[in-house]
């Protein structure tokens, strides 16, 4: 396009509206494109060139030289027209023109793939046309927005809270009984009321102002649904305290259902009602802090912060800035900033992007497995290869093709070999296996220890045995009785005593030759019953099961105290080497042999180093994890769910036992354990993990 050619004319339907003043003071104006309901801020020089449009670009710049304070030349209005052109605001006057079109409604018509992939991450699905059933009733919700109401919003929060305060324990109590399914359901309920009422607020806020609300629907993220309001139209706002109110209208509206939410508990009786209060009290603060007033996602939050600042697409601004920067660090290609603005300002828009890309890494992963778990599991793999493609590697992609357009440039200067020799460096430390030791949670204790219990209530006799006594095996240890079974013992001796009597008449009298048999079948009854009474009182005397030393006796035993066999009476511990027990993951187990070396180390006690020599290694993951303190609800390391009596770790943990040095401790410590296993690289852990992730999920 030359200076001196006419310039393109601008469609008749585009309007313009005065904006807000700009960070330089400057004025600023709005161009309206009603049929695509899209919104264009220009500014000063922008303003005074389509004032004059009717013209060349050198005779509009001219005219705008001649009429105000500004010195431009015909290249700046060519960069208006290049901008009216790009984004169609200008009217067709050439085959060429007509061409460009095609292709641009083309581009809007995709392939079938590229459709549904944009449409499974996000699309609108809009509901009512809602304009004229708000002018209806504007004048009968005026009130919830006067100073009035909101001042008694805030004594009402005020005052729920101190009678909160006098309640928290039934509060707290009541948090953990909503989780459950109908819990679940009642917040679902209540998030779906929040929201509609927090989309009514941004739309009778706007046409407070005057503003069009054309459109309320539902739009999925990522098959997420969440309301949403078109209120475009408060771009022609020029007072940026208008917009602002517009934009936080949605958090005010939760936060005072919160605050009347909150109130209402405090006075309403145990009930559903008093249920419902709960529910909308606690979900609503979360919804509207946590997430709606987030910036790094295009919630009320970033437009709120958009308008505070007002910089119109912070988003796309903050992050064509933030990759300029990447660049001039790591090259120096000393190009210009994308736009001119103070350095603090710049600073401020680098970190803000750096920090929105990592929220954003961390969310569309977690949003990847999400997807991917609550899918079959192959669609579950190219939808989490959609999300994690998209939103992760098609950015770095692009950002990489930048890098490939100046590669020239990049490889005259210097700045490139400092950035080749970091990377280098942290390649060669991702790729050596620097790493060798494993940790894992564990438990010392002796290899063999036995405790005492009783095979049935029983009275203590005697004690033949102190605490911390070394003892042989079958030394006795506690004698007990049991009254019952003495009764037993000598009723079952008079029982046999009087059989073998009559056994012996019998065998003296000729005539009694028919009941030998019996008789002698009813002695040897009575003489197993007798040897049965006998083992079960030789079972009363607790004796040593091996060579070791008594610890843990049951403090305060006296003869002819009674005791219980669920109680443990004490413990026998082999005077043999130490055994360590942990627990290593599924990622670590190919990496250790019999024969490593590990150490144990007690919490607490980081000083105190048992070593030793790995044992045994199970193959299988344990299915129970008998070392409680081991188990996370305990203070432990390893994630459980109850099952039962029992407890299953959450995940697979392999069991691995250790000999270790020293003599065994008198009680059971919990630490963990270092082993000496096979090294491996940061990058080899990282692509294990993967490959034993895939082969878990697919069953391979």
């Amino acid at each position: 396009m030359e200076a001196a050619l006419a310039l393109p004319p601008l469609r008749d339907e585009l309007s313009l509206h005065p904006g807000p003043t700009s960070l330089d003071g400057s004025p600023s104006w709005t161009i309206r494109d009603p049929v695509r309901n899209r919104y264009f801020r220009i500014g000063w020089i922008a303003f005074e060139a389509l004032s004059r449009w009717n013209e060349s670009p050198a005779t509009v710049a001219e005219a705008v030289n001649a009429d105000t304070t500004l010195d431009i030349d015909a290249e700046d209005v060519l960069d208006v027209a290049r901008f009216l052109v790009g984004n169609q605001l200008t009217r067709p006057q050439s085959p060429a023109d007509t061409r460009r079109l095609a292709e641009q409604a083309a581009a809007l018509h995709p392939s079938w793939f590229q459709w549904l992939l944009h449409h499974y991450l996000f699309f609108r699905i809009p509901l009512v046309r809602p304009d004229r059933g708000l002018d209806w009733l504007a004048p009968w919700v005026a009130w919830l927005g006067s100073t009035g109401f909101r001042r008694t919003t805030m004594a009402a929060l005020v005052l729920g809270l101190i009678l909160i305060a006098r309640q928290w324990d039934v509060f707290a109590a009541s948090f953990v009984d909503n989780l459950s399914l109908s819990g679940m359901l009642s917040y679902g309920v209540a998030l779906t009321v929040v929201k509609v009422i927090h989309e009514l607020a941004h739309a009778f806020t706007a046409k407070r102002f005057g503003c069009r609300v054309p459109t309320m629907g539902v739009a999925f993220l990522v098959m997420w649904p969440v309301l949403y309001t078109d209120v475009n139209e408060t771009w022609m706002l020029a007072s940026r305290r208008q917009r602002l109110l517009v934009g936080s209208a949605g958090i005010a509206a939760e936060l005072s259902v919160a605050a009347w939410a909150t109130l209402a508990w405090a006075f309403l009786p145990d009930g559903a009602l008093r249920q419902a209060m709960f529910v909308l009290a606690t979900l609503t603060w979360v919804s509207s802090l946590a997430i709606n007033l987030s910036p790094f996602m295009r919630f009320d939050g970033y437009f709120l912060l958009m308008d505070a600042l007002e910089i119109p697409n912070l988003h796309p601004r903050a992050f064509a800035m933030a990759r300029w920067w990447l660049r001039e660090a790591l090259f120096g290609l000393g190009e210009d900033a994308p736009e001119a603005m103070p350095p603090a300002r710049r600073h401020a828009l680098v970190t803000f992007a750096f920090a929105v890309w990592i929220y954003r890494l961390a969310l569309f992963l977690g949003i990847a497995v999400l997807v991917y778990h609550f899918f079959i599991k192959a669609v579950g793999v190219a939808l989490f290869v959609v999300e994690i493609g998209w939103f992760v590697a098609l950015p770095i992609w692009s950002e990489l093709r930048q890098w490939a357009e100046r590669k020239t440039v990049i490889l005259a200067g210097r700045r490139w070999r400092s950035f080749a020799f970091g990377l280098g460096s942290l390649l060669l430390v991702a790729l050596i296996p620097w790493h060798s030791t494993i940790e894992a949670p564990a438990v010392l204790s002796a290899e063999v220890a036995t405790p005492l219990f009783l095979p049935a209530p029983s009275r203590l006799a005697s004690m033949e045995v102190a605490r911390n006594q070394h003892v042989t095996k079958g030394t006795r240890l506690l004698i007990f009785t049991s009254p019952d079974m003495e009764r037993r013992r000598a009723a079952s001796a008079a029982r046999l005593t009087g059989k073998n009597a009559e056994l012996e008449a019998v065998r003296l009298d000729p005539f009694g030759r028919e009941r030998l048999s019996a008789l002698t079948e009813e002695v040897s009854r009575l003489q197993a019953e007798q040897a049965a009474l006998e083992a079960e009182a030789e079972r009363l005397i607790l004796v040593a099961p091996h060579d070791g030393i008594v610890l843990d006796l049951l403090p305060n035993l006296h003869p002819g105290d009674w005791l219980s066999p669920k109680q443990q009476l004490g413990l026998v511990r082999a005077d043999d080497r130490p055994q360590a027990v942990a627990y290593v993951t599924e990622d670590d187990l190919e990496r250790i042999r019999i024969g490593d070396e590990a150490s144990f180390i007690p919490r607490g006690l980081d000083h105190f180093r048992r070593h030793g020599t790995v044992t045994g290694i199970d193959r299988n993951p344990a299915r129970t994890l008998p070392e409680q303190t081991l188990a996370a609800p305990y203070g432990g390391d390893i994630p459980v769910r109850p099952q039962g009596q029992a407890l299953v770790p959450q995940g697979s943990y392999f069991r691995v036992t250790m000999a270790m040095d020293g003599a065994p401790p008198d009680i059971k410590l919990v630490g963990h354990a270092d082993i000496k296993g096979q090294g491996q690289s940061l990058i080899g852990r990282a692509v294990r993990s993967m490959l034993v992730v895939l082969v878990r999920e697919w069953g391979a």
